[in-house]
């Protein structure tokens, strides 16, 4: 008891004391600090890394706690288990925020990482911080340059022109997941299309790998392998080659429909197609709708909505097959970087296409029909069924040798035609795009390439590794320092010795974050990783939100394959379980200005009225008691300023608590809605746990369990303890259903206080409850856990290395059970009977029921169904 005494009152729980005592045993003795051990099984348990924006919000504790829980559930269970944390610590919000805060970003991030760090340690996380790396240090990438340079001698990494999108605030190129409605996802600004040299990584060539690797990965969500597949968008096709009129070489398009090849009426090539800039050398009209294009830039999520624009070419391509001339016309929904460049375009039986024919007065011709039926076929008119390849009834009309052919037939008619006339040829496309790596702004890993005007990119020597980024710089605006600054640029050509320059632009920080975990399984390695990694990998259970669905987890796997054909480490892929948790959502307040402007409030500045079912109606604001109108609930955001600050809660709760609400309040997988009274009911319910345990340990010694002297109660706490054993465990390992689990718990705790046996055996079933109920929820609330370990008796010691409780089989088997009596389908009482009764004595007793026997009065009883375990039901009329 000396040790609950020095965390405060004997009855009451103070939470920051007991959790002040838990860390400082864990840390003095690097509980977390693991080394590998053949001799176990291990297991990797990795959320993802955080950026350190300069302080935790609710989204990270939830992450970090659902690794924590699996954590120590699977170390309790016998594993050896690897908990790392670092830092994905480049990138443009550090540079940003360093610029507008007149500081450089290396003293802005690791000023964010010191504080976000003391945060994490409050939480009491069992994370192993011997191995923390920030990904903005020199011994961090050095390695990413060392692979990427290798990387360039193999031909995997090119460098070539590219057309972009190009911000003009924020000064680099962005994804075109990064533009929204034609603006740069962070400046706001309107994006320009640009053609500039970039860097890139061939995940191309591991396209088909990377497909077929989904299905090696039953623990991955379906939702992200579907989002994947996708993504790297396998299509098979043929590429045909139309002839140009007046043109050398012909226009080459990819078509998964060659089956409608007689309805092209014209071919749309993109804005940045080289024959379209060619045919704007003469045609004003044209060059200055193109000049509007590369302007308009839009992610290729939005190029469906989009207003559907374009402009003949006036140059006509001759049709493979009928030899007739088609227009070519530039349209705003092709894109360059997609696929050729240019598309055959069949208005017939192509939505898009057939909304732009509309709009520019093009022809329309229907070559697809539902065989045996009339046509219907109306080009006025979109209907579903003229784009559907997946029935089985559609045939091709209206294009000579092709008629009455369906889609495959017509598709391996045309392939053998226009192979033999090398005019096509069978092709598999993907979707996915190599990957561009390069970023024009400073904070970032330096790309470690020179530029020789004789020997052109070459890559730096290994031996001259790391390139380090200068940290003490100055900024002028948004340009990068390094490329300002001459004398960081001007060097020597390694392989000639003539005058030359460093490449000035910095990788795109998806590189440092696709390969992080495995830096965690080998700190202080002579290179990327060594032999301890294949120890560790693959990731066990890897965690963290489906907004990362497909970039990083994409990059994440293809970097994994090339450490593997690096000969790195053995496995194919990164992870073998993948977890998603759902966002952290909370009610937004606000007051609307007079030019229709919102003031977002946070909802701790609020008084909140709601209804008897918990709802809001109604909200003033403290500071001067007048109504602020109510938003809903959304994601925690800064926007909408309604995040909750966790170390306040933390403050004024406990981390315990904190943890506890977080694993309470919703499955991982779904949404969590932040709720200050859910948070106090976990208070409320660790306190009463808190004093079950200390009033326990203040009666008399008992002695141990004798399953055959237990009497009815007895027998049906020690049952239910069992079976929550039985959950609590299922819950945590297989099916990661917190939320469950801890409600078993607090079901077990409510019949701990209902029962008021104080004989020899009820102290006894009553200690082994309370001892069974700390190892249960020590995942969960390991402070508390490690706190009432001691009151119970036990010495001091890392709780995650006592064994979890398993369940008693002998104590779930019931002397009794409960059925289920109907009359006629409708229930009208229960029975209670021997576990082993016959049927025959469950209808006796059926029968023989107050209610039951009322209902039966004057009828006549014309079957009995006995299921056994659960219910009678009985036929009478």
């Amino acid at each position: 008891m000396q040790d609950i005494q020095d965390q405060g009152s004997t009855n009451e729980y103070n939470p920051q004391a007991v959790e002040s005592a838990a860390q400082q045993y864990w840390n003095a003795r690097g509980a977390y600090e693991v080394t590998e051990d053949p001799s176990r099984p291990k297991f990797y348990c990795l959320a993802m890394l955080p950026y350190p924006s300069g302080a935790l919000h609710m989204g990270h504790v939830r992450n970090y706690t659902i690794a924590d829980v699996i954590s120590r559930y699977q170390r309790m269970n016998g594993k050896n288990v690897l908990q790392p944390m670092g830092w994905d610590a480049f990138g443009l919000p550090a540079e940003n925020a360093a610029i507008k805060n007149n500081t450089a970003p290396a003293k802005w991030t690791y000023k964010n990482i010191d504080h976000m760090r003391d945060q994490l340690k409050s939480l009491g996380y069992a994370i192993d911080w011997s191995r923390e790396f920030a990904t903005c240090r020199p011994d961090y990438y050095r390695w990413e340059q060392l692979m990427f340079t290798r990387l360039m001698k193999k031909g995997l990494a090119y460098r070539k022109n590219a057309v972009v999108n190009w911000d003009p605030v924020d000064q680099t190129v962005l994804a075109n997941e990064q533009v929204i409605d034609g603006r740069g996802w962070r400046s706001g600004a309107l994006v320009e299309k640009r053609e500039i040299l970039q860097w890139f990584l061939k995940i191309t060539d591991y396209a088909q790998e990377l497909l077929d690797g989904l299905d090696t990965l039953p623990g991955w969500p379906d939702a992200v392998k579907t989002m994947q597949r996708n993504w790297i968008g396998r299509s098979e096709g043929l590429e045909i080659h139309f002839a140009v009129e007046n043109e050398a070489e012909p226009l080459t398009v990819f078509t998964t429909r060659p089956d409608t090849l007689m309805g092209v009426t014209f071919v749309s090539i993109a804005g940045e197609h080289p024959l379209a800039l060619k045919a704007a050398k003469n045609n004003p009209k044209l060059a200055a709708f193109l000049d509007e294009l590369k302007h308009g830039g839009v992610s290729e999520a939005e190029l469906e909505t989009q207003e559907k624009r374009g402009m003949d070419t006036g140059l006509f391509a001759i049709h493979p097959i009928s030899g007739e001339k088609v227009p070519v016309w530039v349209a705003n929904f092709v894109l360059m970087g997609y696929g050729t460049g240019a598309v055959m375009a069949v208005p017939g039986h192509d939505e898009r296409d057939f909304e732009f024919a509309h709009k520019y007065q093009l022809p329309i011709k229907q070559v697809i029909a539902v065989a045996g039926v009339d046509p219907d076929y109306d080009p006025q008119h979109w209907k579903d069924w003229y784009s559907d390849k997946s029935r089985p009834d559609m045939r091709v009309v209206n294009s000579g040798e092709l008629d009455g052919k369906s889609y495959r037939e017509a598709f391996e008619f045309l392939a053998k035609k226009l192979e033999a006339d090398n005019r096509g040829l069978r092709r598999v496309n993907w979707r996915l795009r190599d990957w561009g790596v390069s970023r024009q702004r400073y904070w970032g890993c330096p790309i470690p390439v020179i530029y020789c005007p004789k020997c052109e990119a070459v890559p730096v020597p290994e031996d001259q590794l790391p390139v380090v980024l200068p940290e003490d710089v100055a900024f002028s605006g948004v340009q990068s320092p390094i490329k300002a600054d001459p004398a960081w640029r001007k060097t020597t050509c390694p392989q000639c010795g003539g005058a030359a320059e460093r490449e000035t632009d910095t990788f795109d920080t998806f590189m440092e974050s696709s390969w992080y975990y495995a830096r965690y399984t080998s700190p202080g390695a002579n290179g990327q990783v060594d032999e301890r990694a294949n120890y560790w990998l693959p990731v066990d259970q890897y965690i963290g939100g489906i907004e990362h669905a497909i970039l990083h987890l994409l990059y994440f796997r293809f970097y994994h394959k090339l450490m593997r054909d690096a000969g790195m480490v053995k496995s194919d892929e990164p992870a073998t379980n993948l977890l998603c948790q759902g966002m952290v959502i909370a009610e937004t307040f606000y007051r609307e200005n007079t030019d229709g402007s919102k003031d977002w409030i946070n909802p701790a500045d609020v008084d909140i009225q709601r209804d008897e079912k918990a709802r809001v109606i109604g909200a003033v604001l403290k500071s001067d008691g007048k109504p602020v109108q109510i938003g809903g609930i959304e994601k925690m955001s800064k926007s909408k300023n309604n995040g909750v600050d966790p170390q306040t809660m933390v403050d004024k709760f406990g981390a315990d608590t904190v943890r506890l609400f977080s694993m309470f309040a919703a499955p991982p997988e779904q949404s969590l809605e932040w709720s200050e009274a859910g948070v106090e009911g976990m208070a409320r319910f660790l306190r009463r746990f808190w004093r079950e345990v200390i009033t326990h340990v203040g009666q008399p010694d008992h002695p141990e369990v004798d399953p055959a002297a237990l009497d009815a109660a007895q027998k049906t706490l020690r049952r239910q303890l069992h079976e929550t054993i039985q959950k609590v465990s299922d819950d945590f390992g297989r099916r990661h259903a917190f939320n469950t689990a801890i409600a078993a718990l607090m079901e077990l705790l409510n019949a701990l206080g209902k029962f008021t046996d104080q004989s020899d055996q009820g102290r006894a079933v009553r200690h082994e409850a309370l001892e069974s109920m700390v190892l249960l929820l020590n995942p969960v609330v390991p402070h508390v856990s490690h706190a009432l370990w001691q009151a119970l008796g036990h010495a001091q010691r890392v709780l995650d290395d006592q064994p979890w409780p398993q369940a008693d089989a002998k104590a779930l088997v019931r002397d009794s059970l409960t059925l289920a009596v109907q009359v006629n389908g409708k229930l009208r009482g229960t029975i209670e009977v021997a576990a082993n009764a016959s049927k025959e004595e469950a209808e006796a007793l059926a029968r023989a029921h107050p209610s039951v026997a009322a209902f039966l009065e004057g009828q006549a009883i014309r079957k009995v169904i006995v299921v056994p375990g659960k219910i009678v039901n009985i036929v009478a009329g």
